[in-house]
C-alpha cells in the first residue's frame, strides 16, 4: 500500500511509531516534496501541525551545521518566523533511525503559508518584509560559526570565479557572451571590492519556494537552511533579490526595496550596496553555469531547461538597466546619496558661483527674463502641443517682447508631456522620463554659448532622435576636492559643434559654440538646453535630459538644480511632487521620527483647504474636524489677504515703530477686563507659556508650579515639566521638584461626578492640598495653570466654581493663576470670547496661540501692568518675529472674521446641534458613554460598559478610521484612556456639515464589530 507520493503504507506505520514513541505524538501524516531528504507534514489531533525531516546520508557537517543554526536562532533571535527544533522524550534534536535507508529524523514547528511563488497577497511590501527579516537573522547570525559552512560550495557567488570553466556548456552564443562579462566583471571588479566586506554564516537561499507569505503578503517563514555558507554578508542580498523580482514590473526597484529594508534593521556599507546589483546578475550567471553542466550531464532534465528559460528571461531585464542608475536607486533605498560627490559638487557650485561668467548675453548683468510653463497641465499645454517649431518662436518672441525681458527660460523639474518616442521610454513597462533636468535658455539661433568656467570638451554628440538635443557637447571641470561634473549643452549647431574636439581646453567666459537653428534640433525652437551632470550614467555625449519622476530624488543627485549658475531674479525651478510612500519615507530621514503623521497606515497628502475642509493632491475634500488652529477656516480670504498686502510692504522686528502692532495690542487687550491690558507677542503656545513662567516668577519671586493631571502646555523643556501627559508618559522622565499635580477634575469618570453641585470646591480641594505640602515644605507657588476646558484631559469641561476656587487657594498663597487659551479661546466656545470666562474668574495671565493667526505662527501673553512691570527687571525682553507687521495684519484680520461673521455665536448654535445629535444616538448605542463640551470643544467618550466605565479605545480606532475611510471626515481621539473622540473643527464647520457628521458616526456606530 502506498499514499500519493509514493510511500509505503509500512513506511507511514514506522514514521507513526517513531513520532508516538519519541515525541509523544499522533496524528496525519501526509508526504511533502524533497529532492533528498523525506519531508512529512504531521497534524495531531488538536491541529496543531509539524514538519518532519528524515535526513538523507551525506555529509555530516551539513546536518550538523543546520541543527545548530537552529539551536543559535532559538537563543539569539527567538521570535523570528523559522523553524524551531523540538527535542524528542530524550530531550535529543535528531534521532538516527533506518527508512530506506540510514537517516537522521529532526521533528520542527511548522510555519503556515504560501510559497512566495505561488502568493496572491504578494506585494511591495512582502519584498520589505523578506528584507527585514534576513537582516535581523544575519545580524543574529553575526558571532555564529561552523565547520559545516566553511566549504567551497559552488551556490556560493563570492566562488562565482570558478564557474568560468562552466562557460563552454553554454551553447547559445549570446548567452555565453552575456554570462562571460558577468563572470568577467565580477573577478575584475566586484571581488576585489567584495574582499573589504563582511563575512559571515548566511542563509544563502531565500528563493521564491523557502519563503512564506501569510494572507496579508508579509513574510511568515523562512524555510531550508541546507544551502547556508561562510562568505560576504551581502551575498544574501543579492540571492533573495533575485528570486524576489522575478516577474515583477521594475525589478531594481525590488532589489533597492529588499536592502533597504535589510539596511534598515542591520545596516551594510556604501561598498555593499554598490556590489548589489552586480552580485544579483551574477547569481543569474551561476545558475546558467550550474545548469548548463548539469544538462550536459543529464540531457533528459527537461525541468532544468524550462527553469533556465525563466532565469534568462529575468536576466535579460537586468541587462537592459543602466547599471549606473541601478546602483545610484540601491544606494538611495539604503540612505546614502545616489551620487556620492553629487554633494560636494553642489556646494563647490554655490561657494563659487559670484565667479562664474554668463553663458548667454554677457554683456547683460542682470538680465530680466520670462519664465514659461511648458509641463503637461500648465494653462498652455494645448497651445505648445500645436504650434511647430516656427510657431512656439514667434509666439516666446511675442511673450518676451510683451514682458519686456531679455529672453525666455524653461524650467528645471517641470513635467512636460512634449517628450515623444521610444527615446523617452525605460525598462519598466509604462514609465517614462518627463522631468526636464535642465534650464532652458530661448534666444535666436547663432546666439553664442559661453562656458561659465573652465573646462574640458568631454563629449560630442548628434543626438539625432526625435525630441533629442541635436548637436550636444560636454565639458568636464574639476572641484578642489578632485571630484569630476559636467555641464551640458543641448541644442547647439552643427558647425560650431564641428570645430571642437574631445580634450580641448576651454576658458572660463570663452564663446565655444553657437544655439543651432530648428531644423538642425530636431524641429525645437532655437535654444540652449543647460544641465549640470555628476555622473554621465556611462552615456557619455548621449546623456539623457529628462529624468523619471518616480525616481526624482536620483535624477535631482544626477543633475542637480543649475539655477546656482545664471542667478536669474526670477526662480528657474520648481519642486517636483511626489507620492506619499516616498514623502513618509523621506519624513522619516530627515524630520525627527518624534514627528508623528495623521493617520500613519493610510497617511494623507494635504495640497489645499477651504473653510473647514483639506483637500488631497487628487482634489478630494475631506471635512477637517480637528482643527482648531485654523479657526476662521483654511485660506480665509481676508486673512490671506491681510498677509499678502503686508508682506508686500514690509517684515521686520517689533523694536521699529508700526502702527499694525499698537493697533493689534489695543484690540487683543480690549477682549479683557482689567486689569488685563499689557500684551507681549510670541510665535507659538509653547513660547507663550513658557513666558508666562518667567513672569510669575518674576512678579511673585516663587519657584513653584502647579498643574492639573494630564495636561499639555507645550513643548519646550520648562513646559514638558509642567505637563503630566508628557513627563508622566512614555518617555517622560516624571514629575519634576518644582512641579506639584492637581487631581483632573474628571466628572465623568473621576471621584466626584455629574450631579454633584460641589463637585468644583471638591476638586479645588486638591489644589489647596498641593499648597498645603509646599507650605509644609517652606515654599510658595508661583504660578497655578488650568486650561478652562482640558483638552489632552479628554475633552473635560470643568465642575462649577472650580477654577474659582482654585484660583482663591492659589492666590492665598501667594501665586498667581493662569488661563491657557491656546486650545479654547477665541470665541470657540460658543457662549464667550474665552474658555476661562465660563467659570466667572479673572486670571492673572492668560496664554494664546493656534487659533490667534489662523495656521499663522504667532501667540500672545496678556497680563496686567504690575506684572508686566516686575518683569521689566533690567533684562531686556526681545523676541525676534513676535509682534512683527505680517503677524500683526494677520491677528487684526483673524478678529475681524470672528466679529464679522459671528463666529462665537455660530460655535455655540452648531455645537449644540452637535452634542444634542450625538447625545439622540446614545440611547441606541450604549458605547456613547458621555457628551460634553462648549461651542465647538466637544469630547465623546466611548465605553463598554455604561457601569464599569470600561474604556473603548480599540473601538474609537476603528470609528475614527472608518469616518476617514468611507465618509472623507477627519477626527481623533483624546483622553487619559484614548478613548475620547475629540471634535474642534474650524469654526465656519456649518450645520450641513454637523449633519453629515452625525448620519455618518451612526453609520459607523452600526457597525462597530462585536467584542
Amino acid at each position: 500500500m502506498t499514499d500519493a507520493n509514493g510511500q509505503h503504507g509500512s513506511e507511514i506505520e514506522a514514521i507513526g511509531a517513531l513520532l508516538r514513541n519519541g515525541y509523544g505524538i499522533s496524528g496525519e501524516i501526509t508526504a511533502l516534496p524533497g529532492e533528498h531528504d523525506l519531508n512529512y507534514c504531521v497534524e495531531a489531533a488538536d491541529g496543531t501541525r509539524f514538519l518532519l525531516k528524515l535526513h538523507a546520508p551525506g555529509d555530516a557537517d551539513d546536518l550538523g551545521m543546520q541543527i545548530s543554526v537552529l539551536d543559535h536562532l532559538a537563543r539569539t533571535a527567538p521570535d523570528l518566523p523559522i523553524s524551531r527544533a523540538l527535542p524528542d522524550r530524550s530531550g535529543a534534536t535528531a534521532i538516527a533511525l533506518e527508512l530506506r535507508g540510514r537517516r537522521t529524523a529532526r521533528l520542527l514547528t511548522w510555519l503556515a503559508g504560501d510559497v512566495w511563488s505561488k502568493s496572491r497577497a504578494r506585494d511591495r511590501q512582502s519584498i520589505v518584509t523578506l528584507g527585514r527579516l534576513l537582516g535581523e537573522m544575519d545580524r543574529s547570525l553575526e558571532g555564529f560559526s561552523h565547520p559545516g559552512a566553511r566549504r567551497t560550495y559552488a551556490w556560493d557567488i563570492g566562488r562565482a570565479d570558478m564557474h568560468l570553466q562552466s562557460l563552454v556548456f553554454i551553447g547559445d552564443a549570446e548567452k555565453q557572451e552575456t554570462v562571460r562579462s558577468i563572470l568577467d566583471r565580477f573577478v575584475s571588479e566586484v571581488l576585489p571590492r567584495l574582499k573589504q566586506c563582511p563575512r559571515q554564516v548566511i542563509h544563502n537561499d531565500a528563493n521564491d519556494y523557502n519563503v512564506l507569505l501569510d494572507a496579508a503578503g508579509a513574510v511568515s517563514g523562512l524555510l531550508d537552511f541546507g544551502d547556508m555558507v561562510e562568505t560576504w554578508r551581502v551575498i544574501e542580498i543579492a540571492v533573495a533579490g533575485a528570486y524576489a523580482l522575478i516577474g515583477t514590473d521594475d525589478p531594481v526597484d525590488v532589489i533597492a526595496r529588499l536592502a533597504g529594508a535589510y539596511n534598515a534593521v542591520n545596516p551594510i556599507s556604501e561598498t555593499e550596496t554598490e556590489l548589489i546589483f552586480d552580485l544579483t546578475c551574477t547569481r543569474y550567471a551561476v545558475s546558467m553555469c550550474m545548469a548548463a553542466k548539469q544538462i550536459r550531464d543529464n540531457p533528459e532534465n527537461t525541468y532544468l531547461l524550462v527553469s533556465q528559460d525563466d532565469v534568462w528571461r529575468e536576466l535579460q531585464r537586468l541587462q537592459r538597466e543602466n547599471r549606473s542608475l541601478a546602483i545610484a536607486r540601491i544606494r538611495d533605498a539604503c540612505g546614502f546619496e545616489p551620487i556620492a560627490h553629487s554633494a560636494r559638487v553642489e556646494r563647490w557650485l554655490e561657494r563659487n558661483a559670484h565667479d562664474f561668467a554668463r553663458i548667454l548675453r554677457p554683456s547683460l548683468a542682470t538680465p530680466q527674463v520670462l519664465a514659461l510653463d511648458l509641463t503637461a497641465n500648465g494653462p498652455d499645454a494645448e497651445l505648445w502641443a500645436r504650434l511647430d517649431a516656427a510657431g512656439a518662436e514667434r509666439l516666446i518672441d511675442e511673450r518676451v517682447a510683451q514682458a519686456g525681458a531679455a529672453f525666455a527660460i524653461g524650467l528645471y523639474g517641470e513635467d512636460r508631456s512634449v517628450y515623444k518616442g521610444d527615446a523617452f521610454e525605460t525598462p519598466t513597462v509604462g514609465q517614462r522620463r518627463t522631468i526636464h533636468l535642465g534650464i532652458d535658455i530661448f534666444l535666436p539661433a547663432h546666439e553664442p554659448v559661453h562656458a561659465p568656467f573652465a573646462g574640458v570638451v568631454a563629449f560630442i554628440h548628434d543626438d539625432a532622435v526625435d525630441f533629442g538635443f541635436g548637436p550636444t557637447v560636454l565639458l568636464e571641470h574639476r572641484t578642489q576636492e578632485g571630484d569630476a561634473f559636467w555641464t551640458l549643452y543641448g541644442h547647439l549647431s552643427r558647425e560650431s559643434v564641428a570645430k571642437l574636439i574631445v580634450g580641448q581646453a576651454i576658458a572660463k567666459g570663452e564663446a565655444f559654440s553657437t544655439l543651432g537653428a530648428a531644423s538642425e534640433n530636431r524641429s525645437w525652437s532655437p535654444h540652449l538646453h543647460f544641465q549640470i551632470v555628476t555622473d554621465h550614467l556611462g552615456l557619455g555625449g548621449g546623456m539623457h535630459g529628462v529624468g523619471v519622476r518616480e525616481q526624482w530624488q536620483i535624477w535631482r543627485a544626477i543633475s542637480p538644480d543649475p539655477s546656482v549658475v545664471f542667478g536669474f531674479s526670477t526662480p528657474a525651478s520648481v519642486t517636483v511632487a511626489r507620492d506619499k510612500e516616498f514623502l513618509v519615507r523621506e519624513r522619516h530621514r530627515r524630520i525627527g521620527r518624534s514627528l508623528s503623521i495623521a493617520y500613519s497606515a493610510t497617511p494623507l497628502k494635504i495640497v489645499g483647504g477651504e473653510g473647514a475642509y483639506l483637500i488631497d493632491e487628487e482634489g478630494t475634500r475631506w471635512l477637517d474636524m480637528v482643527n482648531n488652529v485654523c479657526h476662521v477656516g483654511h485660506c480665509h480670504p481676508r486673512v490671506v489677504k491681510a498677509a499678502q498686502t503686508q508682506i508686500g510692504k514690509l517684515n521686520t522686528n517689533s523694536r521699529y515703530l508700526h502702527d499694525s502692532l499698537v493697533e493689534y495690542s489695543r484690540r487683543l487687550a480690549s477682549l479683557f477686563p482689567d486689569p488685563l491690558n499689557v500684551c507681549f507677542f510670541v510665535n507659538s503656545g509653547s513660547e507663550a507659556n513658557d513666558l508666562a513662567i518667567r513672569l510669575a516668577r518674576a512678579y511673585t519671586r516663587n519657584h513653584d508650579i502647579i498643574t492639573v493631571d494630564h495636561a499639555y502646555h507645550g513643548h519646550l523643556s520648562s513646559l514638558i515639566d509642567v505637563s503630566p501627559y508628557k513627563f508622566a508618559g512614555k518617555g517622560g522622565e516624571g514629575r519634576p521638584q518644582h512641579v506639584r499635580v492637581a487631581e483632573m477634575p474628571d466628572l465623568y469618570r473621576g471621584r466626584f461626578r455629574y450631579g454633584d453641585a460641589e463637585a468644583g470646591r471638591k476638586y479645588a480641594e486638591d489644589v489647596r492640598n498641593q499648597l498645603a505640602d509646599l507650605g509644609a515644605e517652606g515654599r510658595r507657588p508661583a504660578l497655578f495653570f488650568s486650561e478652562g476646558i482640558l483638552g489632552t484631559g479628554g475633552q473635560l469641561t470643568l465642575p462649577d466654581s472650580y477654577l474659582k476656587e482654585a484660583y482663591g487657594h492659589v492666590r492665598a498663597a501667594g501665586g498667581l493663576c493662569l488661563a491657557d487659551e491656546v486650545q479654547v479661546g477665541f470665541g470657540r466656545v460658543g457662549s464667550h470670547m474665552w474658555a476661562h470666562e465660563l467659570q466667572d474668574v479673572v486670571p492673572d495671565i492668560v496664554t494664546m496661540g493656534k487659533p490667534i493667526g489662523n495656521g499663522h505662527p504667532m501667540a500672545a501673553v496678556v497680563t496686567t501692568e504690575a506684572i508686566a512691570a516686575a518683569f521689566a527687571n533690567g533684562m531686556e525682553y526681545f523676541n525676534t518675529f513676535g509682534g512683527n507687521p505680517v503677524s500683526a495684519e494677520i491677528g487684526l484680520a483673524v478678529l475681524d472674521v470672528i466679529r464679522d461673521e459671528r463666529l462665537m455665536h455660530h460655535c455655540r448654535v452648531v455645537g449644540d446641534r452637535l452634542m444634542d445629535g450625538v447625545r439622540a444616538l446614545a440611547p441606541r448605542y450604549e458605547i456613547i458613554g458621555d457628551v460634553r463640551g462648549h461651542g465647538l470643544f466637544n469630547g465623546v467618550e466611548l465605553v463598554r460598559d455604561r457601569e464599569t466605565l470600561e474604556p473603548a479605545a480599540a473601538e474609537l480606532d476603528f470609528v475614527i478610521a472608518e469616518m476617514k475611510r468611507k465618509h472623507r471626515i477627519l477626527l481623533s481621539s483624546e483622553g487619559p484612556h484614548h478613548n475620547v473622540l475629540k471634535v474642534k473643527p474650524p469654526a465656519p464647520f456649518s450645520v450641513d456639515d454637523c449633519d453629515r457628521f452625525l448620519i455618518a458616526l451612526e453609520e459607523t456606530l452600526s457597525r462597530l464589530p462585536p467584542r
